[in-house]
C-alpha cells in the first residue's frame, strides 16, 4: 500500500533523512522506532506532504504522491495523528469528529452560508458517519460525551478523539505518531489493544512509538532509524537483539529495550 524509496531530506545542512527504504502492506502494522532526533515524525512530515522530499519517491497504491498538497493526500486516503494532540478543544466531541469528512464534502460557500436544504441534509449524513465512527470507542465517546467540548476529556480519550477525526477523512492508511506518548501502563495497553482492532477494521497502520510494550505486541514488522537512516528491520525480536540498534539507543540495555 505505501512504498518509499530511496528518500532523502535535509534543512540546512543537516541530513534528516538519508535514502531511507520502508514498504507497508495493506492491513499491516509497521512500527518505525529509533532514539530521538532519528526522523521518525520528519517521515511522516514528509508522506502526508507538510515537508517536500530532496529525492526519492513516495508512492501510495502505486500511485507518486510527490509533490501533492496535504489535503489531496488526505483525500486519497492517508491521515494521521499527531505526537502533541491537535483537537479543537473548544468544539465538542461530535463536531471535531465531523471536521475530518469535510475534505470530501459536496456543498458550496453560498449552501454552506445559508444553510441550504442540501447543506442540511450534508450535515446529518456527515453527523451520521461521525457517530458510527464513534461507536467504535464505546462508551468512552459516545452518548452524552458528543455534545462535551473536547477539552472536557481526559489525555487518553483526546487521544482516541483525533483518531476518530482520522477515521473520519475515509482513510486506508493511518499514521500514528506516538499514539501511546504521556500514558500510563494501563492505557498504554487500551490503546495497543485498540491499534490491533483498526487492522482488524480493514486499516492500515504505519506506528511511530517509544512504548516498546506497544510495539512488541501488535508490529507485524520493525523498522529502525538512526540519524535519519534505516538501520535494521525485521520482526520485534530481531531488531531488539540487533547490535546496532542496541548501539543507536545510547547506552540502553537490551532488557530495557525489551
Amino acid at each position: 500500500m505505501l512504498h518509499i524509496t530511496n528518500l532523502n531530506k535535509a534543512f540546512g545542512g543537516l541530513q534528516v533523512i538519508h535514502n531511507l527504504d520502508i514498504q507497508v502492506g495493506r492491513q499491516e502494522i509497521v512500527s518505525v522506532i529509533g532514539p530521538n532526533g532519528a526522523g521518525k515524525s520528519t517521515t511522516l512530515n514528509l508522506i502526508t506532504g507538510i515537508y517536500k522530499p530532496d529525492s526519492g519517491d513516495i508512492r501510495f497504491e502505486g500511485e507518486s504522491i510527490l509533490g501533492m498538497q496535504p489535503h489531496d493526500i488526505t483525500k486519497l486516503g492517508i491521515a494521521r495523528t499527531f505526537q502533541t494532540l491537535r483537537v479543537f478543544l473548544n468544539m465538542s466531541v461530535i463536531e471535531n469528529v465531523m471536521t475530518g469528512a469535510y475534505c470530501h464534502t459536496n456543498s458550496g460557500l453560498f449552501s454552506t452560508i445559508f444553510r441550504m436544504p442540501g447543506w442540511r441534509q450534508e450535515e446529518e449524513k456527515i453527523r451520521q458517519m461521525a457517530e458510527e465512527k464513534l461507536s467504535f470507542f464505546g462508551s468512552r465517546l459516545q452518548g452524552y460525551r458528543y455534545d462535551q467540548p473536547a477539552y472536557s476529556l481526559s489525555y487518553a480519550n483526546r487521544r482516541r478523539l483525533e483518531i476518530a477525526r482520522a477515521m473520519m477523512t475515509d482513510a486506508k492508511l493511518l499514521l500514528l505518531d506516538e499514539p501511546a506518548a504521556g500514558m500510563n501502563p494501563h492505557e498504554s495497553a487500551e490503546i495497543t489493544d485498540l491499534i490491533g482492532q483498526l487492522r482488524d477494521e480493514g486499516y492500515t497502520i504505519l506506528l511511530i512509538e517509544h512504548d516498546m510494550n506497544v510495539v512488541g505486541k501488535i508490529s507485524d514488522r520493525v523498522a529502525v532509524l538512526d540519524y535519519g537512516q534505516k538501520i535494521a528491520e525485521g520482526s520485534y525480536e530481531e531488531v531488539t537483539t540487533n547490535e546496532r540498534v542496541i548501539e543507536a539507543y545510547l547506552g540502553r540495555r537490551h532488557e530495557e529495550l525489551g
